[in-house]
């Protein structure tokens, strides 16, 4: 029967969470990565961006000055261009490998490693303009709107916040030389680039934390889910009760026609009960003939009663028998001492005498 409210009451299984991954469905802030590549960047530039804008600044007063060209043609303009791209390569290929391994960290440590290959798929509901737009007038679009226009809101604060504390020096800067200006507005900008990015990072965690809430509840199941997962995974519940229940009634029956063969039964003294079966002449060693713990145990005690079977409490032998001995095998050489002292017992009880070569 369905769930009549369809409220989803029931937290996620691990099922439901590993079939969610499978499908895509993770918590995941674009904001995040984008948040951190730009920090990332501005750290890269601070620390390694010295010999990069030193490097520029000498190419463009080479190009602006300096000897004009007599010739261009072109093995002179590749020499040019193969010197340009391989400096710029030695101060850029070391920022960009850092930015590249930046953003695959902060995208594996908010999904993890995750492989789709079927999201490489052409899809063409993506393009279809009816869905698009219900993805941008949805509730989730206007949201993203929002949270969009608060972002752009909050990096013109912080922005106008650093820049109206350099007030007097901006003021001051036609009093500077050219390069002076140049260092400053070059410092000013990474500085408060560097402050829009922080600001950022805070907004991204913010979003993070509010996507995972997000994807806790889209995964989150019914009552009726939850039955219909259990079912499919482990069964019909009816079914699997019918058969333990068939399992315990063949068990009992398999009792019945075993312990009356027994000549002891070693209990534990409620928990475990094994029954053991000696015949000096055909055996070469005593075999359990049945044991089992709980209800089955209360029925080898039971059937023993009724049997006049002797049930002697002996708990370390009781355990190691149920736990090392299946039934129907003879017992292990190390336990025949302790098994030889009951039957020498029961055998005292019912008034014979175990053949001494058998027992030893």
């Amino acid at each position: 029967m369905a769930d009549p409210s369809g409220d989803k009451t029931q937290e996620a299984t691990p099922h439901r969470r590993r079939q969610a991954r499978e499908q895509g469905q993770v918590a995941r802030s674009q904001d995040l990565g984008s948040a951190v590549l730009l920090l990332l960047g501005l750290v890269c530039l601070l620390l390694l961006g010295g010999g990069l804008i030193e490097y520029l600044g000498h190419y463009t007063r080479g190009q602006l000055g300096g000897a004009a060209w007599l010739k261009a043609d072109g093995q002179f303009v590749i020499s040019q261009w193969t010197a340009t791209l391989l400096a710029l390569a030695r101060y850029l290929l070391p920022i960009m490998g850092l930015l590249f391994v930046g953003a695959v960290l902060v995208n594996m440590l908010q999904v993890g490693v995750l492989f789709l290959p079927q999201k490489l798929a052409p899809d063409l509901t993506r393009i279809d303009p009816i869905k698009g737009f219900g993805r941008v007038f949805s509730l989730a679009g206007v949201m993203r709107l929002c949270f969009g226009i608060f972002k752009i809101a909050v990096i013109a604060g912080v922005a106008l916040a650093s820049l109206y504390g350099e007030r007097e020096t901006i003021l001051g800067l036609s009093g500077l030389a050219v390069p002076e200006i140049g260092r400053y507005l070059l410092e000013i900008l990474l500085w408060t680039s560097l402050k829009i990015g922080l600001a950022l990072l805070a907004l991204a965690i913010l979003d993070f934390g509010f996507q995972r809430w997000k994807h806790e509840q889209d995964i989150r199941m019914t009552a009726q889910e939850v039955r219909e997962e259990m079912k499919n995974l482990e069964g019909n519940p009816e079914v699997i009760a019918r058969r333990k229940y068939v399992q315990r009634q063949l068990a009992l029956t398999r009792l019945s026609s075993s312990v009356p063969k027994a000549d002891v039964v070693v209990t534990n003294p409620t928990e475990l009960a094994v029954a053991i079966q000696y015949e000096p002449e055909t055996m070469a060693a005593p075999i359990v003939v049945a044991k089992g713990a709980g209800v089955i145990a209360e029925r080898i005690r039971r059937l023993a009663i009724e049997h006049n079977i002797p049930i002697v409490e002996k708990k370390p032998l009781a355990q190691a028998l149920y736990r090392e001995v299946d039934v129907n095998r003879p017992i292990p050489a190390d336990k025949y001492a302790a098994v030889a002292e009951v039957l020498a017992y029961v055998y005292q009880l019912k008034g014979k005498r175990l053949p001494g070569s058998r027992a030893a």
